[in-house]
């Protein structure tokens, strides 16, 4: 009887969370705030990788947030870990280079955004369990996200055929499509939101990368080489690794491999990319306001209020978002929360 694999959970926290402005700035991004639970974002996510089948995680992170995140895992038990600290950001895909390289040959990597929402997490786990024996094979396997709106803010994949109980040969990854088109996919049942979560094994995936993205494999392994490592952190060096095509897995290797597959999955996700998407997964009182801090609401409707270190009061209002953290305050309303962006481009300039 064979050892059951044990998989290594690959945690990427190097995202800014700019779209949850001004909770979320570059000092304490979105993965690092208490957003729908008492934990963190990144907590929960390295807690729904823990346990028997789960070894240590792998976190690649930006190099100001160390100390934050060695203290978030310790508050979770998570002790013993590997923390890689990125000098500069080069995207999803050299991040990943550095996970492969630092962990064992032939481990099970399981990615996983820090700052995404999985409500059920036993349907997480048995999806894992569904793409296991297709990754001990070599493939390449991300988990599709049942589609219930037409989403032009995600990525799709069209799912082809079946290979394998639950799991499929990925037909072909959509970029964020228009509204008529992500209509006709969701009506077709035959397509799945891209979650960005994967599963394959670092020899595998380090293999596809010398096929379609040989520079970036290279200056990944350049900068582990000549970096520099203290107890659990890893230190890339920044010439090497600044060195790496800046570019997202699915394009530098997911959508060029030849054996990738999809195992789609309902489970609760969320990628938490808003403060719309907040207030839908949020605990509304009985007028539809989503509160927390300290808040004052009075004949009020169908609002997200958010208070950090000041009240927060609105009288005979509906269908807004109020953010206030420190001396930053956001009004806007509701549904437009995606032009946070635009806000941060004008102060910016």
């Amino acid at each position: 009887m064979t050892a059951p694999t044990t998989i290594t959970p690959v945690i990427l926290s190097g995202g800014s969370g700019t779209r949850l402005w001004p909770m979320s700035t570059p000092e304490k991004p979105k993965q690092l705030l208490a957003l729908t639970a008492d934990e963190t974002m990144l907590q929960l996510t390295a807690q729904r990788a823990a346990g028997e089948t789960f070894g240590p995680p792998i976190v690649v992170a930006n190099a100001r947030h160390a100390d934050e995140i060695e203290a978030q895992l310790a508050g979770v038990g998570l002790i013993e870990h590997k923390l890689i600290l990125e000098p500069v950001a080069r995207n999803t895909a050299p991040a990943i280079a550095l996970a492969a390289l630092a962990a064992d040959e032939d481990a099970v990597l399981l990615v996983m955004p820090s700052d995404h929402v999985i409500a059920d997490t036993p349907a997480f786990h048995a999806a894992i369990d569904a793409a296991l024996p297709m990754v001990e094979q070599g493939w390449l396997v991300t988990f599709g996200i049942e589609p219930h709106a037409p989403e032009t803010g995600y990525g799709w994949i069209h799912v082809g055929e079946a290979i394998g109980p639950r799991v499929h040969r990925v037909a072909r990854f959509v970029e964020k499509p228009p509204r008529d088109r992500a209509e006709a996919m969701l009506a077709a049942g035959d397509h799945v939101w891209n979650g960005g979560i994967f599963l394959f094994r670092a020899d595998a995936f380090l293999g596809a990368l010398s096929v379609h993205a040989p520079d970036m494999l290279h200056a990944a392994q350049q900068a582990l080489l000549k970096g520099e490592t203290q107890g659990m952190r890893l230190h890339p060096d920044q010439d090497a690794f600044a060195a790496s095509p800046s570019e997202s897995v699915d394009y530098a290797v997911m959508e060029k491999a030849e054996r990738v597959a999809v195992v789609p999955v309902s489970m609760g996700w969320s990628d938490l990319g808003s403060w719309d998407a907040l207030h839908e997964l949020s605990a509304c009182d009985a007028n539809g306001n989503a509160c927390k801090g300290d808040v004052v609401a009075v004949e009020t409707e169908n609002c997200l209020v958010q208070a950090d270190g000041v009240r927060v009061a609105l009288v005979g209002v509906t269908d807004l978002i109020v953010v206030a953290n420190g001396k930053d305050v956001l009004v806007m309303p509701r549904g437009r929360s995606q032009e946070v962006k635009k806000l941060i481009e004008a102060m910016k300039d």
